[in-house]
């Protein structure tokens, strides 16, 4: 697979489908003010911002968003991931960070101090520390899923799509009170894809990315927006990185390790997806277990959130029922994505139109 065509549809497909990535959004403050900076190449400026190494910091970000996801209320699983209220972001600059992420009265705060990584939900007093194994803790990004990263998420997503992209810088913006450069991406002539463009604010300093909008065709403002609100660049005290369980709080600890069925899963996995297509209408295709469709519960189809977690109750209810020569679905559409599940367990994403879907689908 070429890493390039798949961090198109992980860092954009997958946000809007809620399997992660940009989570953590805000609006820019002092949007209007556009400061006075050197002009600078748009390849000079992509380079410096793939070389840069910020330091330290500390920032709030918000969610601020327009996918166009399907209005499902509870019922969709890691939908309530995008109404974050706001988190706050500490950085040592070394490989350690703490996430404090806010949802109306109850927070969520990650650890990772290099080694071990703890996530703790004041909604259920629980605490789950993961101790990372010495030789994984040495590879770069261990243990960052736990700690969601906007400035990591924009810099990958920049490295992935300038390939496929036409690149300029228009101007300049302020954003979290500090000046910064606007850079563009834009698909290349041919690329079918449901995006009109990126746009990452760079800050002109650290050359560190403050905020990255996604617009997608037809609109005029982003379908999706990180951004930083407020950020300071300062050493971080040591003692913001380490984490003690609340009194009381259900602790649970583990220790990853990979088994040999394991392996083979992962394996089986690797050779189950595939990447169909290059640049901004990359379509990801492969397998789901057979038996996931019908997982349901024996007793109950929701969840005390009134959720629903019957698979195929799921799909009856956000997705659209489609056929074709490829066979028959569902399909999932947003404003910066689309997916189609069969009948028969094969899926497609991209960020891309249904039909490039289907022919992805069709293809050997």
């Amino acid at each position: 697979m070429k890493p390039k065509t798949k961090g198109i549809t992980a860092a954009v497909v997958g946000t809007a489908l809620g399997a992660g990535g940009l989570a953590f959004i805000a609006m820019p403050a002092s949007a209007d003010d556009k400061p006075a900076l050197p002009q600078v190449s748009a390849e000079d400026l992509v380079q410096s911002v793939m070389k840069a190494k910020p330091g330290a910091f500390d920032g709030t970000v918000k969610i601020s968003n327009d996918l166009g996801l399907p209005s499902v209320g509870n019922a969709l699983p890691g939908a309530s991931a995008l109404n974050i209220d706001s988190a706050h972001i500490f950085s040592d600059g070394a490989g350690k960070s703490r996430l404090a992420a806010t949802q109306g009265a109850s927070q969520e705060t990650v650890v990772h101090d290099g080694t071990t990584v703890w996530d703790y939900s004041s909604k259920t007093n629980t605490a789950t520390k993961v101790t990372i194994p010495a030789d994984v803790a040495k590879q770069k990004g261990a243990g960052s899923e736990k700690t969601p990263d906007p400035v990591a998420a924009s810099t990958e997503l920049l490295a992935k799509v300038r390939e496929s992209s036409t690149v300029s810088v228009d101007g300049t913006a302020t954003v979290a009170d500090r000046p910064a450069y606007e850079l563009v991406l834009t698909p290349k002539p041919g690329e079918r894809t449901l995006l009109r463009e990126i746009r990452v604010a760079v800050d002109s300093q650290t050359r560190m990315p403050l905020r990255v909008s996604v617009l997608s065709n037809g609109t005029s403002t982003p379908a999706l927006e990180v951004a930083f609100s407020e950020i300071e660049f300062t050493q971080q005290p040591a003692d913001l990185f380490t984490f003690t369980p609340p009194k009381g709080a259900k602790v649970q600890e583990k220790t990853p390790t990979v088994d040999d069925k394991d392996k083979a899963l992962a394996e089986q996995a690797k050779d189950d997806v595939k990447v169909v297509g290059d640049g901004w209408d990359t379509v990801v295709t492969g397998k789901i277990p057979a038996d996931a469709l019908n997982a349901a519960p024996k007793q109950q189809q929701g969840d005390r959130q009134g959720r629903t977690t019957d698979p195929q109750a799921l799909l009856d209810r956000f997705a659209k029922k489609v056929s074709g020569p490829w066979g028959s679905g569902h399909l999932v559409t947003t404003k910066v994505g689309t997916a189609v599940l069969t009948d028969d367990g094969r899926f497609a994403a991209g960020a891309v139109p249904e039909q490039v879907l289907y022919e992805a689908l069709g293809a050997k």
